[in-house]
């Protein structure tokens, strides 16, 4: 599975949450089948994130500026959630 062809598919044809706060709405809310964070995203959110059970966390292979690259937008992403993933098959990760 290539990661970034999954994760771009996912934003084009379901529903993904972009960055730290609104991560953690959809955390709350209950909604977020999945979460994404940068290699350095901050260790006090990561930590944060560790207190949420039944939570499936990857951890993406590079800075917030690679994982911004890979969702196709031009700024920095620390964190993103998958809400739904559309046509894309990133949720496979969980079974990995």
């Amino acid at each position: 599975m290539d990661f970034n062809a999954s994760l771009r598919r996912a934003i084009k044809t379901g529903n993904v949450i972009l960055g730290q706060n609104n991560t953690e709405k959809c955390i709350r809310e209950g909604k977020a089948q999945m979460v994404v964070v940068a290699g350095n995203c901050p260790a006090a959110f990561k930590s944060k994130l560790a207190g949420f059970e039944n939570l499936f966390i990857h951890t993406f292979d590079g800075s917030s500026v690679a994982l911004g690259k890979a969702c196709g937008k031009p700024f920095m992403v620390s964190t993103l959630a998958i809400v739904t993933p559309g046509e894309s098959d990133i949720l496979s990760l969980k079974r990995a």
